[in-house]
This record gives C-alpha cells, sequence and structure tokens, in this order.
C-alpha cells in the first residue's frame, strides 16, 4: 500500500502535506509544534484537552492551518449548527439538555462531541457554557437553574457514539439525535478536513468552516 510506518513523527512530517490526530492530549501538543514547523495541515480530533492544551494549540495555529473538532462526523457537525439554531430561536423557558453515551473504555467525559454540542447551543443563546454548564447531578439538587445547559454521560458495552440535545419546554419537547454505528464516519470527515485545510492560511478552523456552514 505504500505505507511508511514509524516510531519517529518527525520523519513521518517531513515528507506529509497534512497530519491527522486522533491521539493522547499529550500527544496532540507534541504533534501541534511539528506540524506548525513544517507548515503543514494538522486535524485535530483528540478529545480531553485542557484550556492549557487549548491555548497551545491557538498558539500552533498562528504557523500553520490547524482545524479541530470534537467530533469529525459530518453528520455531527450538522446537528452542531441545527442545534445552535435552535438554541437562538428559543428563549430558555426551554431547558436544554446533552446526553451522550459511549463505549466501556472512553476515558473522558462529557465527550468533546457533547462539549461541541452544549457549546453550540450556547453560543445560539448568547450565554457563556463555563458559567452555565451543569455536569452531572445527585442528590437533593434543588429546582433545575434556568438558562443552564445540563450534561448526562453514560459508559457502557461497545457503543461508538450516540448523542443527543433535548431541548424541553412546557408542555413540547424537541430532541435532536445522532447515532455512530462505524469508526470510519470519522476518518471520512477528518481526510475531506486535511483535503480542504491544502493551501489554506495558518489558523485554527473547524468542521464548521469545512462544510461552509
Amino acid at each position: 500500500l505504500g505505507i511508511t510506518v514509524s516510531p519517529d513523527p518527525i520523519e513521518l512530517i517531513a515528507g506529509a502535506e497534512a497530519v491527522v490526530d486522533f491521539t493522547t492530549p499529550q500527544a496532540t501538543l507534541e504533534i501541534a509544534g511539528l506540524a506548525a514547523n513544517a507548515r503543514i495541515v494538522h486535524v485535530i480530533g483528540t478529545t480531553g484537552l485542557s484550556e492549557e492544551d487549548e491555548a497551545h494549540i491557538a498558539a500552533a495555529a498562528r504557523h500553520a492551518p490547524i482545524i479541530k473538532a470534537g467530533n469529525m462526523s459530518l453528520g455531527v457537525n450538522i446537528l452542531t449548527a441545527i442545534a445552535r439554531r435552535v438554541a437562538e430561536a428559543l428563549d430558555d423557558d426551554f431547558d436544554i439538555e446533552v446526553v451522550e453515551m459511549h463505549h466501556r473504555d472512553k476515558v473522558d467525559a462529557p465527550s468533546g462531541t457533547a462539549l461541541m454540542l452544549g457549546e453550540a447551543a450556547a453560543e445560539g443563546r448568547g450565554i457563556d457554557l463555563k458559567e452555565h454548564a451543569i455536569r452531572g447531578r445527585d442528590g437533593i439538587t434543588g429546582p433545575r437553574p434556568r438558562g443552564d445547559i445540563g450534561f448526562a454521560s453514560l459508559r457502557g458495552g461497545s457503543v461508538v457514539g450516540d448523542h443527543k440535545i433535548v431541548f424541553a419546554g412546557p408542555g413540547e419537547r424537541i430532541e435532536l439525535t445522532h447515532l455512530a454505528g462505524d469508526r470510519s464516519i470519522f476518518a471520512r470527515g477528518a481526510v475531506k478536513a486535511a483535503m480542504w485545510g491544502r493551501g489554506k492560511p495558518p489558523g485554527l478552523y473547524t468542521m464548521s468552516d469545512v462544510l461552509g456552514l
């Protein structure tokens, strides 16, 4: 197949036009620096990144195009755009909840996709997600604060990734759902992003940019 396998990322990046990266936060930061030095496209699908990690990635994006998304699936990114529009159209009479389920081996929660949906809903509402996110409930929590965005994470079996964003209003409810049945959807989206990024100026892009949303 003509595929080079090497433990040395510098060797691989030296002859590449793009790097597709679904690794760990620590590895992603190293790859971001190498890709920036080589001035090649870096597609990041890694989740569980801290605020400090995000700052390092933003710095690397000053030197090369970086396309970063919590989920590379084309369907999820369409769902995210729809969620933003729905949140913009509805006031806080409609409570927003994001529910996700993944396989038992996933190590971070909420998933990057759930956070992406939450961010989109917060943008639609014109609020800061950090100030309005509720991550898990236990015991006597009292009434639900108006305007907050809740997250629930389920883990079990071999589930590739299920995501649902719920807009629950008085007497009615809207549920937007995406079910991933095959991990190849992430690869297809990542390759599309890498192809789109060729020739783009340095900057931090998202799949919304790739899809023109």
